[in-house]
């Protein structure tokens, strides 16, 4: 493989903690309503041993004049698309909740154009093949606020400001409506080792979803559990970065010659 950088630079990806020598890439993907900087303090914890792209979904931030995409399947055909470039080096994915499934779509289509991961690593989302409707047809702005405030992971700042929601819920929206249309399409299972992180308490997230991941790879899968809810890894952000390192280190030790 190629270990060249990428000619040009892309408005998906973000790379905090440059690593241009690290071994292995591990992209990260946002929760809905989520931006790439969710994931820059995990990229410098990382660095200079595993080089983090963070992708940055249309619509939020410097791309808030990009519409919001609103079709999973749409998104993950547009993120291979950008990631190919990186991809002659070894790398992961790691997704978070809405992240969790964009990354599971990505990597089967990267797979099946032969530039599979070495891994993935789903966090705070059960297996695709359990997925189910949670809201039913319509998402007003009051069953959009009432799930950012039971997930956490939003400061509560930001819902005193009108200015702030304003921005915030067009966004969250598109999210939770890509979610909710999603359809499982079922396919050959990866062939890369599948790792699902969660929350103890993670409302959204049940043990035969967890489980079910194991289905969707022929090779190993593992769980851990973390003390904390949805956005447990962010209280638990050592342990996080543990795991994941580990998991990478492993695995990467074992493509050498």
């Amino acid at each position: 493989m190629s270990t060249r950088e990428p000619p040009l630079a892309s408005p998906w990806i973000r790379r905090y903690a440059p690593a241009p020598e690290a071994p292995v890439r591990l992209v990260c993907l946002p929760h809905a309503g989520g931006s790439a900087t969710f994931y820059s303090g995990l990229a410098r914890r990382l660095a200079p041993d595993i080089d983090v792209l963070a992708v940055q979904y249309p619509g939020r931030l410097e791309r808030r004049a990009d519409p919001p995409m609103k079709d999973l399947a749409a998104l993950a055909e547009a993120l291979v698309t950008e990631l190919t470039p990186w991809t002659g080096r070894t790398f992961a994915l790691f997704g978070h909740s809405l992240g969790a499934m964009v990354a599971f779509e990505t990597a089967r289509r990267l797979e099946a154009m032969g530039r599979p991961p070495v891994a993935l690593f789903v966090s705070g989302r059960g297996a695709p093949s359990r997925h189910r409707r949670e809201f039913g047809p319509r998402l007003d702005d009051a069953t959009l606020l009432q799930q950012m405030r039971r997930l956490g992971g939003t400061d509560p700042r930001v819902f005193a400001d009108e200015d702030l929601m304003r921005l915030a819920l067009p966004v969250m929206r598109a999210d939770y409506q890509m979610v909710e249309d999603y359809h499982y399409v079922p396919g050959p299972p990866l062939g890369c080792p599948v790792t699902a992180l969660n929350g103890l308490t993670d409302p959204k997230v049940s043990s035969p979803g967890v489980d079910a991941w194991r289905n969707h790879t022929t090779a190993s899968f593992d769980s851990l559990t973390f003390p904390g809810g949805h956005f447990y890894l962010v209280d638990r952000h050592e342990e996080v970065t543990t795991a994941l390192t580990e998991r990478l280190s492993r695995l990467t030790e074992s493509l050498r010659p």
